[in-house]
């Protein structure tokens, strides 16, 4: 028992650096299988909370499943078992290892210890005279996974919500035996789709049914009933009358093409600048002789390397942005100020208008009205509106009962008087000019209760200024949402000079239950998200326009490992609408925001953007190259990405002095749920202190240090 002793000891060190852990208790408890099958015992996960805090592995957990293994491999050895299970509370697995001890970690040796240490724990499954067995009960996830990868038979839930390796996403490897041991049971594809796929796609699920489809578990069974099915099924499988079959593994070629794919889905996505999906498909090759020790001796070196290195701590920063900062918005009021809302208005009628009707519609199911300038609109709105609610309904999303509901919800009128009468609640979705939005506000107010809150979905223009000629200003409120709206998490709530407390509540509480991710701004030209953009896209137009060609201007950025180019994301967002949100910043801050003739040339020649893609794949469109008049400074890639990254560095800090956000930590959380920007940046200011840019420009570090670092 020599290794148990060095475990044990192993996990107390560790526990001795993570005092405040939520341990998780491991109850063996003995029954009787059925058909006379014999005595079994069963390892139960809890950490004695309900499904709201879910179980997951410290150092302390491990040694209670440790303890547990002990006495589990002495009744084994003494036949006095005939096999032994695990599973998880109500609803809840386990969700893998418990990041807040991770971040605390400062030297290898200890990040080696937290590998070694699950290891040693979960392996011991494997190493008993007797069969064991998983059941997938709940949620499981990382470490979750991979206790069960460490059992003989596997069963999962129909039920079951959600099924993942994250580690990729995080910046960390499956390490206690995920990138071993997956792939040796259902091949290197599948394997490279759960642990780099599914994860880089913004840590993708998988539900009960795909588990037992990928041949992760041998057995699916209803939730009902689960754990009384999977305990007959064991029976059965220990009596010899029921056999898994699972298929032979194809470790030839098949095996490098899998591995090939994740290297070219890891370069799409990151770019090289993220290393732990390359060191996760380095560990999944090599575990191809089916030498599972090295296979784990790789993941502990793997795990330790990636704990002590920056993009890990600056995507548990990410993720504790999302998972906690965006539930407990920064400067929000009191949120017993918020009053109730019944009946939802909506100004305009087109495509932006009528993403938010549906999003009102299917969050709050309380009555919306839409209006427009003619009935034709009006219709084309409410029509967008029922299209995607049959969508749902063909989809199995919602039932019959509920899409007859909903549409009968949403209605559209000409009349505002007629339609906003009553409503709680209005935004509106027009044309991006002040004079306009100050006309339909002036109108909306005239009709409107005079408890009614009047949003903005303005994405750059001054939200006082736009309540400035009302009789109340102080019930208007910008409420901007980003595009796809349905996709894009982030809703910045906006406080005009005059806005009160309960028009600001009201905002929060609407964007909770539209299940929004709010953050508070202040009324500064364009916000948080489109400020950076411009900056940023600005400072590359600006080296294309003295002479850096357009491939090197977009190649500079590559590193940063951005979800698409500058120049596609201009495409996206639309030249017309970049011009507009530059040339708003460039009245408010001339010497920093230039409008650039060269995109002003692409706009008014009526082009969608720098490229066309008939191989497949963007070359500038030859008639943009036509219209580009350049100079004759031509930079590096490195020459242009400081530029780039100093100018960000410069608008952040100026952000910050203003008072725009509370904190750096809600610039991060914007560009996250707003821009799509990656979890291994951890947002940008991480990167920016990492790479030394932020001291450079501002003097200083943005973060203190320990956030999103290793603590010294």
């Amino acid at each position: 028992m020599s290794t148990t002793t060095t475990t044990a000891e192993l996990l107390k060190g560790a526990a001795e650096l993570f005092p405040d852990e939520v341990v998780t208790s491991a109850h063996v408890r003995h029954l009787d299988l059925p058909f006379g099958a014999g005595r079994f015992a069963l390892i139960t996960l809890d950490n004695g909370f309900d499904h709201t805090k879910p179980t997951t592995f410290g150092p302390g957990s491990l040694a209670n499943l440790n303890a547990a293994l002990d006495q589990v491999e002495k009744e084994a050895a003494d036949g006095d078992i005939v096999g032994a299970g695990i599973t998880g509370k109500p609803f809840i697995f386990a969700v893998g290892a418990d990041l807040k001890g991770v971040e605390l970690l400062k030297r290898h040796e200890d990040a080696l210890a937290i590998g070694k240490g699950g290891h040693e724990v979960f392996k011991r499954l494997s190493g008993l005279a007797v069969p064991t067995f998983a059941y997938y009960n709940g949620a499981a996830m990382g470490g979750g996974v991979e206790v069960g990868l460490h059992c003989s038979y596997r069963t999962v839930s129909k039920a079951l919500p959600a099924f993942s390796l994250p580690e990729v996403f995080l910046g960390l490897v499956p390490g206690w035996g995920g990138c071993a041991l997956l792939p040796n049971l259902i091949g290197a594809d599948k394997a490279v789709s759960v642990i780099i796929e599914n994860s880089l796609n913004q840590n993708k699920q998988l539900k009960g049914q795909q588990v037992f489809d990928l041949g992760i578990a041998d057995a699916l069974f209803e939730g009902a009933d689960f754990l009384e099915q999977s305990l007959i099924w064991t029976a059965q499988v220990l009596k010899g009358d029921v056999t898994v079959e699972r298929p032979e593994i194809d470790r030839g070629e098949a095996w490098d093409q899998a591995v090939a794919k994740g290297r070219f889905i890891a370069d799409g996505k990151v770019h090289g600048a993220a290393p732990a999906a390359y060191r996760a498909l380095d560990i999944i090759a090599a575990a191809k002789s089916g030498d599972l020790q090295a296979g784990f001796d790789a993941e502990d070196q793997a795990l330790a390397d990636l704990i002590m290195g920056g993009e890990l701590r600056a995507g548990i920063y990410s993720f504790n942005l999302v998972q906690k900062r965006a539930k407990r918005p920064a400067g929000a009021p009191d949120k017993s100020l918020a009053r109730p809302v019944t009946k939802v208005g909506v100004v305009g009628a087109g495509l932006m208008a009528s993403q938010l009707a549906l999003l009102f519609l299917r969050r709050l199911e309380v009555p919306v009205v839409l209006t427009d300038i003619d009935q034709e609109r009006i219709d084309k709105g409410v029509g967008y509106v029922h299209g995607e609610i049959d969508k749902l309904l063909g989809k199995g999303r919602i039932n019959q009962d509920k899409a007859n509901r909903l549409k009968a919800l949403v209605t559209g009128v000409l009349d505002k008087a007629e339609g906003f009468a009553d409503a709680d609640f209005i935004i509106e979705a027009v044309f991006e000019e002040i004079g306009v939005k100050q006309q339909v506000f002036a109108e909306v107010e005239a009709v409107a209760p005079a408890h009614a809150i009047l949003a903005t979905n303005t994405s750059s223009l001054s939200v006082s200024e736009m309540a400035s000629k009302l009789k109340h200003p102080e019930r208007v409120v910008g409420f901007h949402f980003f595009n796809p709206v349905a996709i894009l998490p982030l809703l910045e709530i906006v406080r005009g000079a005059k806005t009160d407390d309960a028009a600001l509540a009201t905002a929060f509480g609407v964007a909770k239950k539209l299940k929004k991710t709010a953050v508070l701004t202040k009324d500064a030209p364009a916000f948080v998200v489109n400020r950076i953009l411009t900056r940023f896209m600005g400072e590359i137009q600006n080296v294309i326009d003295e002479g850096t060609p357009v491939e090197v201007a977009e190649k500079a950025i590559e590193p940063l490992g951005l979800p698409m180019s500058p120049l596609v994301l201009l495409e996206l967002v639309g030249p017309a609408i970049g011009l507009h949100v530059s040339e708003t910043l460039h009245g408010a801050f001339p010497e920093r925001f230039k409008v650039s003739p060269n995109l002003k040339a692409v706009v008014e020649a009526g082009k969608r953007g720098f490229y066309v893609y008939d191989s497949g794949k963007p070359e500038l469109d030859p008639e943009v190259a036509a219209l580009l008049k350049q100079g004759d400074s031509v930079l590096t890639e490195a020459q242009v990405r400081d530029r780039v990254l100093d100018a960000v560095a410069q608008e952040i800090g100026l952000m910050l002095d203003e008072g725009v956000v509370a904190e750096a930590q809600d610039i991060d959380l914007c560009l996250i749920t707003g821009a799509g920007w990656p979890f291994h940046l951890g947002g940008i200011t991480p990167y920016l202190d990492r790479e030394g840019v932020s001291e450079r420009v501002t003097g200083k570090k943005f973060l203190a240090p320990g956030v999103a670092s290793v603590p010294a």
